[in-house]
């Protein structure tokens, strides 16, 4: 095999980031959804985080959930969770990409916004709430946020 052919089998740096966010998803603690979030700039992961309780407080999964209109209340989504470990650990995150299992709330992207995310790349659309997921994609119009759906 040559040279250009192993590189060829190489994944794109979306792709490698995405697969590490499938990873991070893992360590979820709220079996309703596992999520997963990668923050990289400049071909460097700065932060990571999953969907859980908060920290030292127990798990969904061992606890039970908080359900408010559909939703568990309970647990800190991914992308707020890799925010706030980048925010504890005093990296910088300004200009950094976003990488998620899925696509973020609306909420959780305001936080990406405030946070300074210029792009937010997702692996599937979270199809929860219709009328938030619109709200969202208008939001990154208006804040000159990318919103990208991978594609493989």
């Amino acid at each position: 095999m040559s040279i250009k052919q192993k590189q060829d089998k190489r994944p794109s740096w979306d792709e490698y980031f995405l697969e590490i966010a499938t990873v991070v998803a893992k360590r979820s603690t709220c079996n309703r959804a596992h999520v997963g979030a990668v923050i990289a700039k400049n071909k460097v992961i700065l932060s990571t985080g999953y969907n859980g309780a908060p920290r030292g407080l127990a798990h969904c999964d061992d606890v039970g959930h908080e359900i408010v209109e559909g939703h568990c209340i309970r647990t800190a989504h991914a992308e707020a969770n890799a925010i706030a470990q980048a925010a504890k650990n005093g990296t910088a995150i300004e200009g950094a990409s976003i990488y998620l299992t899925i696509s973020p709330c609306y909420d959780c992207f305001k936080i990406m916004v405030n946070a300074g995310i210029r792009e937010v790349i997702y692996s599937s659309f979270y199809m929860s709430r219709y009328e938030a997921s619109k709200a969202v994609i208008a939001l990154s119009k208006k804040a000159g946020v990318k919103l990208i759906k991978f594609k493989k």
